[in-house]
């Protein structure tokens, strides 16, 4: 197993180009010009992904009046993401990296600690992009409970 290699404040975003749970294609240059808040959940549908999830809907409002627009990014098929867009209300896009490519460009794949043992996964992950591309904020290893809270605080979102 081996360690993923995480992005630094500052390094370059890198692009990508995902499905949506409709099969539309969204890509990070699509949102040039916008800040972006970028998240990696393991799994549609299970209790810490739909807890995080729920999070981001229910302060979209406050997150996108100061110009942040929030994307999840699992390795779930567009199916899966649809029907848990549809389950939860969820009113932010959903993409679909079922090769994982995304996941490793940006370190959000591979060893983490799981109830005490070394596994190979998705390491659920956050990451604040500014306007020009650059991640600002890197966020590796969050909580699924009260990581909105947290991440509000770090921008001084109200």
């Amino acid at each position: 197993m081996t360690t993923a290699t995480r992005l630094e404040a500052g390094a370059p975003a890198p692009d990508f180009r995902l499905p949506d749970s409709s099969g539309a294609e969204h890509s990070l240059e699509d949102y040039r010009g916008r800040k972006v808040v970028l998240y990696f959940y393991p799994a549609a549908m299970t209790p810490g992904c739909t807890t995080e999830a729920c999070d981001f809907r229910d302060n979209l409002n406050s997150l996108r009046s100061a110009g942040y627009q929030v994307i999840g990014v699992s390795k779930d098929e567009p199916a899966a993401n649809a029907e848990f867009a549809e389950q939860e209300a969820l009113n932010f896009p959903l993409l679909s990296d079922q090769d994982l490519s995304v996941h490793r460009a940006y370190g959000a794949y591979g060893e983490k600690s799981l109830y005490g043992k070394t596994v190979t996964g998705v390491i659920r992950s956050t990451f604040v992009i500014d306007e020009d591309g650059r991640v600002q904020l890197p966020l590796y290893n969050v909580k699924a409970s009260g990581h909105v809270a947290s991440l509000r605080k770090k921008l001084g979102v109200d």
